[in-house]
C-alpha cells in the first residue's frame, strides 16, 4: 500500500514525519503548538497543509528557470541585476519581503555568497540550503579564505579574476548569476535550465557543460 507523506497526528490534523521512529522533543513541540492553534481557530488544517506543500514546491529548479530566462532575454536580465525580487515575481516566484540581489559572474567577477551569522539563503528559489553552507567552516572561511574554498569545490580562479563574496543577512539575500556556458546557443529555457545547478546559483560551483 502506498505511503502517503501526510501523515495524522493523534487529533487528526496532518503531520509529517522524517522516520518511523520515535519522535524529537522539537517534532513533538510543532505539533503540540500547530494543534493548538487550529484548536484555537488561528488556523485550518487545510492551511497547514497548504503551506506544506508549498515548502515542498522550493527547489533549486525555481532558480534555474529565473537563471535561463536571463541567459535567453537581455531585457529581463536587466531587469533581474537591476531588482531581483521583482523579477522572481514577475516568473510567478514569491520570495516574500525579502530584498533580493542578484549578481553576474563574468570573465573578470566571480561572486560567492555565504551567511556568516547563520544559515540565511533564498529558500523560495533555491529550496534548503545545502548543510555544508550553515558550517561554522564555510561560514568563517568563506570570507577568509574565499579562493581556497573555492578551490575545495573544484573552482581554482586565476589571480586576474575578481572574487566578491557576499554576506546575506535576515532581510537581503543574494542569488549567483552564473555565465551561461559556451555553445548553448541553439538550447531554449528548459534546455539551459537543466544546466543550471544549485552550486553555481551559491558561487561554489559552475553550470554543467554542455555535452
Amino acid at each position: 500500500m502506498p505511503h502517503d507523506h501526510h501523515d495524522l497526528s493523534p487529533s487528526g490534523h496532518p503531520y509529517r514525519t522524517d522516520n518511523d521512529g520515535p519522535l524529537t522533543y522539537w517534532q513533538q513541540m510543532e505539533i503540540a503548538l500547530r494543534e493548538l492553534l487550529i484548536e484555537k481557530g488561528i488556523l485550518t488544517a487545510a492551511e497547514v497543509s497548504a503551506q506544506i506543500d508549498l515548502m515542498d514546491s522550493r527547489s533549486p529548479a525555481n532558480g534555474a528557470a529565473v537563471v535561463a530566462r536571463a541567459w535567453t532575454d537581455p531585457d529581463f536580465k536587466a531587469r533581474l541585476l537591476d531588482n531581483a525580487g521583482d523579477a522572481a515575481r514577475e516568473m510567478g516566484f514569491d520570495i516574500g519581503v525579502l530584498h533580493l540581489i542578484a549578481v553576474e559572474n563574468t570573465d573578470m567577477v566571480h561572486n560567492l555568497i555565504v551567511c556568516t551569522l547563520c544559515s540565511c539563503y533564498p529558500r523560495n528559489l533555491l529550496g534548503l540550503p545545502p548543510d555544508w553552507y550553515k558550517t561554522r567552516a564555510y561560514r568563517s572561511r568563506a570570507v577568509r579564505e574565499p579562493r581556497a574554498v573555492l578551490a575545495e569545490f573544484g573552482i581554482t580562479l586565476p589571480e586576474t579574476v575578481q572574487l566578491r563574496v557576499h554576506d546575506s543577512t535576515a532581510d537581503m539575500r543574494y542569488i549567483v548569476l552564473p555565465a551561461r556556458p559556451a555553445g548553448t546557443e541553439g538550447l531554449d529555457e528548459a534546455a539551459l535550465a537543466q544546466l543550471v545547478t544549485r552550486d553555481s546559483m551559491i558561487g561554489t560551483g559552475l553550470p554543467r557543460a554542455l555535452e
